[in-house]
């Protein structure tokens, strides 16, 4: 069984992004021909977050997700997500992003893949979200860039 992925929404905005070509370039050659190698996935908040980008991005944006899996915004993905911002894991402001590992977690995916290094990719939010998802019993997805599963293939084709 292949392993699964969340795209958070930073991840399908390097794809595009022409002010930072190693994220881009290494986004899309990863989009491109490694994915494939997970189950990948978005929420409904990839998409929310989408649609309120200026044209031409929106629709190509759009596009790049309409075939992956959807996962339920469920209730108890907000409820966790209120859980990391009244433990102040996240603060308010930044609600989507609990609510993108809210949803993996819930979800019990394998790896958060994401280019946002502020609030997601960040060591000590991960150890926070680790002990309170595995006090409150869920699961707790391994956060990660693109960059980090390339080389995670890399090494298990070697």
């Amino acid at each position: 069984m292949k392993q699964s992925l969340y795209l958070e929404t930073s991840v399908v905005g390097a794809y595009l992004d022409n002010g930072e070509p190693f994220r881009r370039d290494l986004t899309i050659r990863w989009w491109e021909h490694e994915m494939s190698e997970y189950r990948a996935t978005v929420s409904p908040l990839v998409a929310r977050e989408l649609e309120r980008l200026p044209e031409p991005h929106r629709t190509a944006y759009l596009k790049l997700v309409a075939p992956l899996e959807q996962l339920e915004m469920t209730d108890e993905a907000t409820i966790l997500a209120e859980g990391y911002i009244s433990r102040g894991i996240f603060h308010r402001k930044y609600i989507a992003d609990a609510l993108h590992v809210a949803v993996a977690s819930v979800h019990k995916i394998d790896y958060l893949v994401t280019w946002n290094f502020g609030h997601l990719a960040n060591v000590r939010r991960q150890a926070r979200i680790r002990l309170f998802n595995t006090a409150a019993g869920f699961f707790v997805p391994m956060i990660v860039t693109p960059e980090f599963l390339v080389s995670e293939l890399t090494e298990r084709k070697d």
